[in-house]
């Protein structure tokens, strides 16, 4: 099979195509015939940061690459949940802070543990499913966590990128008031998909026009937490979704404002996906997919993410 392989951490040179054999699933396992993969700033992060050389466990080749939605192929003999040529999506055996969680995502096969996937609606092409898993868990995970309630008035910031997009619709299936905040360029999409008001931080800026807030879905980093930090409530809340804001500076702020700020680290689990598949399935959440590559234009993809300017999801198509 394909795949492409991550020779060392580094810049996108270090993405080599490599013929390799299609792996043999465990017991409780079931392989993937691949047909899109989802691509992540995570991603990035992971190929030029030595510091996380960890989650790929020792292992050689080192492949990138979580987010996957294909077709069941091979069954592990305990696997009874799955059957051959279910169509299956999920944010395979993603790592966390200190274990590793080396998926192989970027190959035309891939084992998956059936506890990470899920079926895939019938209603959304491969492409879409897999610009579904870690994007939407993101925000869906800790908002199962820390509610929104009916009627909060939930501020989202970079509302038009891959976690954004999806948040400003879970914020919406929650019941709240949507402010959105992105660039210009991506008014339509984020007001279609649901934001009630739209702030364009590259004219405005949002702490001059915005009464204050219930609930913060942060999808910026370090100082933006300050910031936006001035527009909760007292008693409100912020969710960080890149800054940990537990036991540090941000941390002492939410205090003295009297609001409660909280990072989550996002978690393979196919319980939760099957709770995204249904909403994917009845219409209530729409993956918007901004740009397609094939699998040797992965690096190419990885640039595309490192301009920072993603609308919604870039992901990798192998039909």
């Amino acid at each position: 099979m394909k795949a492409i392989v991550l020779k060392s951490q580094g810049d996108v040179d270090q993405l080599a195509v490599a013929e390799l054999p299609i792996p043999k699933p465990q017991k409780d396992e079931v392989l993937i015939k691949v047909h899109a993969i989802g691509i992540n700033p995570t991603d990035v992060y992971a190929r030029k940061n030595i510091g996380l050389d960890y989650i790929f466990n020792n292992e050689d080749p080192k492949i990138l690459g979580w987010d996957v939605s294909g077709e069941v192929v091979y069954r592990g003999e305990n696997v009874t949940t799955y059957n051959l040529g279910d169509a299956v999506f999920g944010l395979l055996n993603f790592p966390t802070h200190t274990t590793p969680g080396h998926a192989k995502g970027y190959a035309e096969y891939v084992i998956a543990r059936t506890k990470d996937i899920t079926l895939k609606p019938d209603n959304i092409t491969h492409e879409e499913a897999a610009a579904v898993p870690m994007a939407a868990l993101t925000t869906w995970q800790p908002l199962n966590k820390v509610r929104i309630k009916p009627g909060d008035r939930v501020f989202v910031t970079a509302a038009g990128g891959g976690v954004g997009h999806f948040a400003v619709q879970i914020a919406r299936h929650f019941g709240a008031y949507v402010i959105a905040l992105a660039s210009g360029s991506k008014r339509d999409l984020v007001t279609g998909l649901g934001a009630h008001e739209f702030i364009d931080y590259q004219t405005t800026d949002f702490l001059d026009v915005l009464a204050p807030v219930d609930y913060v879905i942060e999808g910026l980093r370090d100082d933006h937490v300050s910031k936006t930090m001035r527009l909760v409530k007292s008693g409100g809340k912020l969710l960080s979704l890149w800054t940990n804001v537990n036991g540090n500076t941000w941390a002492q702020q939410a205090k003295q404002r009297g609001i409660y700020a909280f990072y989550n680290a996002v978690e393979s689990s196919g319980a939760d996906m099957a709770a995204l598949a249904d909403l994917l399935r009845k219409g209530i959440v729409k993956p918007h997919v901004s740009k397609v590559f094939r699998l040797e234009e992965i690096p190419l993809a990885h640039k595309e993410i490192e301009n920072n300017h993603t609308t919604g999801k870039i992901v990798i198509s192998l039909i």
